[in-house]
């Protein structure tokens, strides 16, 4: 052994070393992937292992559990059951920010502005509210008084996340983020017990329905016509096919020049005709010949 690894090692183990109280085995592991696919058409790779653990972990301490196999076998006996619910949420990624990629706010703002009657944006990956608020402003600032008929049609398969982001109250700093005109015209600051946090003003939050919707349902309960589709970040879990099939779905739901957001890593170019690149991420559809 190396001079002077015993002191560095000494009381630490990687994750790999620690004991576990549950029992994961490979074929477990192989089956959630499986039910979270058919579930939500989330792809998990295998050095997920470690977080499907970690979040389902407390599922099955929460029912008494010490194998991930008697969860399953729970699960798989009721199809209806509530907990299907929880371990969709604890899967789900939720990695989200007001104003996330920047650049596509100004070009909403520009499209919206050119139209015509109510405006109507789909968040369709709404998480914990931060996208559908900032569409909210974006909004609110391009339309002015036009802006009260606007409305953000907001999903998420995730419930949790959706309370959260009903609720509309964030961590002061998340939102000191934002510009300062923004803070002062669109949140209301907490005091008391509320200090440190801040809450999404009552003239935003009712431009915003709050919806839960899995984009692998048969049916969607949202109906169009939409100016804009925000689905950004959440098609990388999905493997192109699925891709594909939900692409062709939101197609019929966009006004004939409405634009479809996508995440900065994400490229439909390569899975549907149905839409086609404008540029900076943003989509429109493909003219019929």
């Amino acid at each position: 052994m190396p001079p002077g690894q015993e002191a560095s090692s000494a009381g630490w183990a990687s994750s790999s070393m620690l004991e576990r109280d549950l029992e994961l085995t490979e074929s477990d592991f192989t089956r959630i992937r499986q039910l979270i696919y058919e579930r939500a058409g989330i792809v998990l790779a295998e050095h997920k292992r470690e977080m499907v653990y970690s979040r389902l972990a407390k599922r099955l301490r929460h029912h008494g559990l010490t194998r991930f196999g008697d969860y399953l076998a729970r699960l798989e006996r009721q199809p209806a059951a509530k907990e299907w619910e929880a371990f969709t949420n604890a899967l789900t990624t939720n990695l989200t920010a007001f104003f996330r990629e920047a650049h596509h706010f100004p070009l909403l703002a520009e499209h919206v502005a050119r139209q015509s009657g109510p405006v109507r944006v789909w968040s369709a990956a709404a998480s914990t509210g931060e996208e559908p608020y900032s569409i909210a402003m974006c909004l609110t600032e391009a339309l002015g008084p036009r802006a009260k008929e606007a409305r953000v049609v907001a999903t998420d398969i995730d419930t949790e996340a959706l309370t959260r982001a009903r609720a509309g109250i964030y961590p002061m700093e998340q939102v000191r983020k934002l510009d300062e005109s923004r803070v002062k015209r669109f949140f209301l600051k907490g005091g008391g017990e509320r200090i440190g946090l801040a809450k999404v003003r009552p003239e935003l939050t009712e431009m915003v329905e709050f919806e839960s919707l899995n984009l692998l349902a048969p049916s969607w309960a949202v109906k169009g016509p939409f100016d804009a589709i925000f689905c950004r970040n959440v098609m990388i879990y999905f493997d192109k096919s699925t891709q594909a099939k939900i692409l062709a779905r939101f197609a019929p739901l966009l006004k004939p020049d409405g634009l479809l957001f996508a995440g900065h890593s994400e490229n439909f170019s390569y899975i549907s005709e149905v839409f086609r690149l404008r540029g900076q991420t943003v989509y429109v559809l493909t003219p019929k010949r």
